[in-house]
């Protein structure tokens, strides 16, 4: 199963036009919330979603707008650093989106300097 707590960037595309957005995953075994951050007026968002394997899905409702929800489907890669799908509001309004892992991914950066320090740790040589 994908792991995608963390830090993503990443934009949609709403009639041809691409809007980008910064989104903080956070998965608990296959329940997946979290934030994001459109650049557009609509700002602020909640999701709730789960992950299967490498599918993921989450509905997202803007905080200024509850009953406003969108529905997004997609693909992890198999590094499990980048996601593709489409997202849904209704048959006329519907689109690709994409996202990255964020270079600046402070959780990634921690889990890699302890697996370095692991080994010092328990007395055993790397």
């Amino acid at each position: 199963m994908a792991e995608l707590t963390g830090s993503w960037l990443g934009s949609y595309w709403d009639r041809q036009a691409p809007i980008r957005f910064e989104v903080t995953f956070v998965q608990a075994q296959n329940s997946l919330s979290g934030r994001i951050m459109d650049d557009s007026p609509l700002g602020e968002a909640q999701l709730q979603g789960q992950v299967v394997g490498r599918q993921v899905t989450f509905t997202k409702r803007y905080f200024n707008n509850p009953s406003y929800t969108i529905q997004y489907q997609g693909t992890v890669s198999e590094d499990g650093d980048h996601i593709h799908g489409q997202w849904t509001i209704d048959s006329r309004h519907h689109g690709a989106w994409e996202a990255h892992r964020n270079d600046n991914d402070l959780s990634k950066e921690l889990n890699a300097v302890l697996a370095k320090s692991l080994p010092e740790l328990t007395g055993s040589k790397a």
